[in-house]
């Protein structure tokens, strides 16, 4: 079936905010926040043929293979809520996802918009070193940008702030490598055709949201 919905893609790497950013879209536009990890832990939840095969992956602490992880998504993306349009955050990963997603929106008409989020690795490594989960809700905060209200606790379930063991200023450096090689040809690949737009991440919340939103409503 042929559709004119709009499919937004985020793209930024650890601590760019590309996640808070599509929450904020997904508020405004009404449009589904689809994680890589959401879709994975609701197909485990509604037990699909698709859940129960990445069920074992997960079980035996092995990657979900590309494959499966790319059917997941098909089948996420054809649901109903996503007719209007979708918010993909953390898909796809690589050029072969990439094309395959392409491949999906040719056929059934879908316009794509990739938004790249994007922040010195500098600024990055200043942010995710002060960065603080809650081990209960999962619910993040920044101790620069987004404090807690009451330091030291969640906002949401009020359990005690934790810093993940992997935010230190050396593992983070090692992450950004990774994921620029992983990611940059990525963003060349959106840009050749003229699907990729970039914002400064190094913004108030509210101006690159906004600066988004423009994008997206100028673009319909």
């Amino acid at each position: 079936m042929k559709t004119n919905r709009l499919a937004i893609i985020m793209l930024g790497p650890p601590g760019a905010g590309k996640g808070t950013q599509a929450r904020l879209i997904s508020e405004s536009v009404k449009f589904p926040h689809i994680s890589t990890g959401d879709m994975l832990r609701e197909a485990l939840k509604n037990e699909t043929e698709l859940g129960k095969k990445a069920k074992e992956f997960m079980e035996s602490g092995a990657l979900v293979p590309d494959e499966l992880v790319d059917a997941i998504v098909v089948e996420r993306l054809k649901r109903e809520d996503c007719n209007e349009g979708l918010i993909l955050d953390g898909y796809p990963r690589t050029i072969s996802q990439a094309e395959a997603l392409q491949s999906i929106f040719r056929e059934d008409g879908s316009r794509v918009l990739t938004i790249g989020v994007e922040v010195g690795d500098g600024i990055l490594i200043d942010r995710l070193s002060s960065r603080w989960t809650c081990p209960k809700c999962g619910k993040m905060f920044n101790a620069n940008l987004d404090p807690s209200k009451v330091g030291g606790t969640c906002d949401a379930c009020g359990a005690d702030l934790v810093q993940r063991k992997d935010d230190t200023k050396e593992v983070i450096a090692e992450r950004l490598q990774v994921y620029h090689q992983a990611t940059r040809p990525l963003i060349q690949y959106y840009q050749e055709k003229n699907l990729y737009f970039g914002v400064d991440g190094d913004q108030p919340i509210e101006t690159i949201c906004e600066s988004i939103m423009n994008r997206i409503k100028g673009g319909e």
